[in-house]
């Protein structure tokens, strides 16, 4: 893993157990892309009237380009964190598809006739 793993829990108090787990599952994220600086997890809870809302798992991973930014709710801190690392792998591979989509297959410009030309 050669990026940054930084884990915050908002109305939480993190266990070893929460940041080995959150940990264990970014890896997978560095396997997919070398090219991520850091990756920001915040897990929250949220004492709600909605119990299937109560946990949330926010992420922003700082990657070469666009930030990808991810948020995931649900009524058990596991769950929230699995769907949210799902989501992410997907995003991830999606930008990568796109990148390489644009470099192999660059388009054509069109600058119409209506343009005036200057002598």
């Amino acid at each position: 893993m050669n990026g940054q793993v930084n884990i915050t829990g908002i109305n939480l108090e993190l266990t070893e157990a929460i940041k080995n787990y959150v940990r264990e599952k970014a890896t997978k994220l560095f396997e997919h892309n070398d090219r991520i600086i850091r990756a920001n997890f915040d897990l929250e809870y949220i004492p709600t009237k909605a119990p299937e809302q109560s946990f949330v798992a926010k992420s922003t991973i700082e990657i070469a380009g666009p930030n990808i930014v991810l948020s995931v709710t649900s009524a058990d801190l596991y769950k929230s964190i699995d769907e949210l690392m799902d989501k992410l792998i997907r995003q991830i591979r999606r930008a990568h598809r796109l990148e390489k989509e644009k470099r192999n297959h660059p388009q054509d410009i069109d600058i119409g006739e209506d343009i005036p030309k200057t002598k």
